[in-house]
């Protein structure tokens, strides 16, 4: 009988653990700096601009949501610079408040 309790209790933390599993997901928002965030700030300049110079001053890329006021760190720091200031549909894994980018393209 314990044999069947076990076996049970090891089935059901099996579950558990592959329905807590981080999944893929798509965000949609735009590509920024770390400093910028949600909003830009050097007058003159476009989103784009703005978001390359403080990259070039060590800023890092990240996701600004702005319908849901959010802004998401990512991983991958070498193709944002393409889509730079512009509205992405990331494609990623979240952990806390880092997407783990497994794609990035251009949102309509």
């Amino acid at each position: 009988m314990s044999k069947f309790v076990s076996l049970g209790l090891s089935l059901i933390l099996l579950a558990s653990l592959s329905l807590a599993a981080p999944k893929e997901q798509t965000f949609v928002g735009y590509i920024s700096d770390a400093m910028c965030g949600l909003k830009h700030g050097m007058a003159g300049m476009s989103d784009k601009e703005c978001t390359l110079a403080c990259v070039k001053m060590g800023s890092k890329f990240v996701l600004a949501d702005r319908v849901n006021k959010k802004v998401y760190q990512l991983s991958d720091q070498e193709k944002p610079r393409e889509f730079a200031g512009e509205k992405v549909k990331v494609k990623g894994t979240l952990y806390g408040d880092t997407i783990e980018v497994s794609s990035i393209e251009a949102a309509r």
